[in-house]
């Protein structure tokens, strides 16, 4: 029997990382469950440290949101995961090996508050925004479908293997425990969390494959970043007297800034080119003596750290946003230049490699450094020589992010799966909800 879809479905939405002042996942699982308030009833389950700023950004606790205090256990797991991941901005796996010890009692204590509003029926979904890691299993998801609510997992992300010719960068990056990642498929919960899932929505086509078979009928693949368009809302224009590029990110091995300030070199020399570079980290001081080195620090700026409202200020400035990094899960910075109108140059690998086209931007094969240090000199020589050439792509670019990436756009979509599994959950989901969904079901 087909179930009546509800007009506005009631969601329980939980993002234990959801903070309108902070970047990267929080920034993403409060984009998302704000966006989909405009699609249905949303009440936003979250971690206690985010408190605050949600209720600056003038939510009502209680009717709007919940905070969930899970410090008792968190706290003290932090603190050794930091100390355990060897320097700032490292060992991202390690954390995320503890993040898998320490979210289970988040999850215990929604159940604790909200576990007999779901029983009786008061939410029609319940959907897990965050964590992002597919190596995080959900407790919750079979609790929530023995109660006969639909249980909404994603977008997950992460976890894409390392390129084989950056096994330095990876030990930089303290990375030791990502040799053994493909283990997490072998831990408690895992099988149960996608098993009981009603959709699976994926960031990316890696976390997609990583997926156990008999579920990929009911995955969906909606890249995990999206634009505000209240934060994004200028269009960049750039003097075309030179080619003007910048680089936005953490200063850290895979980001591969090393990479671009020596395939920029001579352009930089020559007055042919500038560079800005926003983001701080622990290669800031290699990277100057770098530009040191090669005689280049004219045409080179270092803005470090900047607030996230003024970074587009600018990378508006800029033709391009020249961004090589090896190992990107999401890349949400490639979407926020592309809706200024900024072209991208990036790696085509993971995160970047999805997001930009052949129209919309320009793209590096990922091999050895040496391959990407010399493709990255040909593109940049090749805009120098005119940079006007980019207008055509940078329009493309800005039409694209309007049309599949604003938040609006992605809360439409994953809508579309609410009324799906609101409708019928026991057939596969359809080829395409919309021209705008990117959706990759097996068949």
């Amino acid at each position: 029997m087909t179930k009546a879809v509800a007009m506005r479905p009631r969601v329980l939405a939980i993002a234990e990382a959801a903070n309108p002042e902070w970047v990267s996942v929080p920034l993403v699982g409060w984009s998302l469950s704000q966006a989909l308030r405009e699609q249905a009833d949303v009440h936003l389950v979250t971690q206690i440290r985010n408190r605050d700023a949600i209720l600056r950004a003038g939510l009502v606790e209680g009717q709007d949101f919940t905070a969930i205090d899970s410090e008792a256990i968190a706290r003290p797991l932090w603190a050794m995961a930091e100390r355990l991941r060897m320097g700032e901005g490292k060992g991202w796996t390690t954390l995320q090996a503890f993040n898998a010890l320490i979210y289970p009692w988040f999850e215990h204590l929604v159940w604790k508050t909200f576990g007999a509003d779901i029983k009786a029926g008061r939410y029609d979904i319940v959907h897990r925004i965050t964590p992002l890691s597919p190596t995080i299993a959900s407790p919750l998801a079979r609790k929530v479908s023995a109660a006969g609510v639909p249980f909404v997992l994603g977008p997950l992300n992460g976890g894409v293997p390392w390129p084989k010719h950056f096994d330095t960068e990876r030990r930089a990056e303290k990375e030791w425990l990502s040799y053994f990642r493909s283990a997490y498929k072998l831990l408690p919960g895992r099988d149960s969390t996608v098993k009981h899932a009603a959709a699976i929505i994926v960031g990316s086509r890696h976390t997609q494959s990583e997926i156990p078979a008999q579920y990929a009928g009911k995955t969906v693949f909606i890249p995990e970043n999206g634009i505000d368009p209240a934060r994004f809302n200028q269009t960049a224009n750039p003097k075309d007297d030179m080619l003007r590029a910048c680089f936005v990110g953490r200063l850290v091995p895979y980001k591969g800034a090393d990479m671009l300030i020596t395939a920029a070199a001579d352009l930089l020399r020559s007055r042919r080119m500038t560079l800005d570079i926003i983001g701080d980290g622990p290669m800031l001081g290699e990277l100057t003596n770098l530009a040191g080195s090669l005689g280049c620090e004219e045409g080179l700026t270092f803005h470090k750290w900047l607030p996230h409202h003024e970074v587009q200020s600018v990378l508006g400035r800029s033709h391009i946003l020249s961004f090589p990094s090896i190992r990107e899960f999401g890349g949400g910075v490639v979407l926020e230049a592309m809706a200024l109108g900024v072209v991208p140059v990036v790696v085509d690998y993971a995160g970047p490699g999805e997001l930009v086209t052949e129209e919309t931007g320009l793209k590096v094969p990922c091999g050895p450094r040496s391959e990407i240090v010399d493709g990255l000199n040909k593109i940049l020589t090749e805009l120098a020589t005119d940079p006007a050439q980019l207008r055509p792509l940078a329009k493309r670019a800005q039409a694209r992010v309007q049309s599949h990436y604003l938040w609006s756009r992605k809360a439409e979509q994953i809508r579309q799966i609410y009324d799906w599994i609101q409708g019928d959950s026991g057939s596969s989901i359809p080829s395409a909800f919309s021209p705008t969904l990117e959706q990759t079901s097996a068949r």
